[in-house]
This record gives C-alpha cells, sequence and structure tokens, in this order.
C-alpha cells in the first residue's frame, strides 16, 4: 500500500493507505495546504464530493478541517475497500463511498454540493465530461466552488465557468472554479 497523510484538522498527520495504481496520483502536500488555504472559509459545514476519489487525500482532508459530510466516488474496487478502510480506521461517520463512476452517479443523482472535488486521470476526458455535466446539471448551487485538477498541458475548456484562484505546482494546474451564472 501506498501512503499520504492529511495535513490539516483533527487528523492531522494520520495516514491513508491507497492501492499501488498508475491512475492514482493523490494531490500533494504543497497543493493541499494552498488548496485549503483558498477554501478555509467556505469549508466548515460543506457538504463534498470527491468525484474521482483515489486515495481519498481531499474528502478526508476536508472532512478532518469541518466539512459536514463527504461523497466518494471511484470506479476501482480495490480502491473502494481502501477508502472504506481508511474511513473506518478515521472514524470518519459522515462519508459515503460508492463503487461508480462520476457520469453514472451524476446521471442518477439530483443533489447540489458545496465544494466538488475534481482530479480524474489525467490522460482521459473525464474532466471535461464531468465538468459539462456539472454546468448543465443540478448538482451545484450558485454558490458552489468546483476544485480541479489537470495537466498544465491539457487545461479543459472552461466555457460557463468563471476562475476563482489558479496555481501551479510542477506539472500540476490547480483551478477553483464557481459557474457562471
Amino acid at each position: 500500500m501506498n501512503e499520504v497523510r492529511i495535513i490539516g484538522g483533527k487528523w492531522k498527520r494520520r495516514k491513508l493507505g491507497f492501492p499501488n495504481r498508475p491512475t492514482l496520483r493523490p494531490t500533494p502536500d504543497r497543493a493541499r495546504v494552498t488548496l485549503f488555504n483558498w477554501l478555509a472559509a467556505s469549508l466548515d459545514g460543506a457538504h463534498c464530493l470527491d468525484a474521482f476519489a483515489g486515495s481519498g487525500a481531499l474528502g478526508f482532508e476536508a472532512l478532518s478541517r469541518g466539512a459536514a459530510s463527504v461523497t466518494f466516488l471511484d470506479d476501482d474496487a480495490s480502491v473502494i475497500r481502501a477508502l472504506r478502510e481508511n474511513a473506518e480506521r478515521l472514524g470518519a461517520t459522515d462519508c459515503t463511498i460508492h463503487r461508480t463512476s462520476a457520469r453514472a452517479f451524476l446521471r442518477a443523482n439530483r443533489r447540489a454540493w458545496d465544494i466538488v472535488f475534481l482530479d480524474p486521470p489525467f490522460a482521459s476526458s473525464l474532466l471535461e465530461d464531468t465538468l459539462a455535466v456539472l454546468v448543465t446539471g443540478p448538482h451545484i448551487h450558485a454558490a458552489s466552488i468546483v476544485y480541479v485538477e489537470s495537466s498544465v498541458h491539457s487545461i479543459p475548456n472552461l466555457g460557463g465557468w468563471e476562475t476563482l484562484k489558479r496555481t501551479r505546482t510542477g506539472e500540476v494546474a490547480s483551478l477553483l472554479l464557481r459557474r457562471i451564472v
């Protein structure tokens, strides 16, 4: 098992285990520090969606720092098993974990989230597809924030989105977005 640590909140320094998969790249500590500094005023009591959960680092970090709930999605059975083990080990009761694709889940679900984390495998069209579903669907409201991670070489089409914050960590672009209303 690979490991990543939670960097802040009630579970600070606790480690999350995750399976060795070529598509899993947990958000590095430095990028998570920046992200959660950006989200500091919005996180307390927020309902979050971690649409491509992978290691779960973003969702568990959000719970550690005061989010009310996190919905984790992933379509890999080993990843789901690790997410459930991590939730149990942390005593994280305010999370739900679903083995499904983000696309299938969003098509079948009408719930809106306050914060959505999108960090899909870089070599796919999943990011643009998911942003397109979110911008037109009922899954976010006027104040919702969407965090996006992508390769600096393939930043998605951001039609319908306002960029609130943007940074780069090595070859990874991090963006904080809000739907243009």
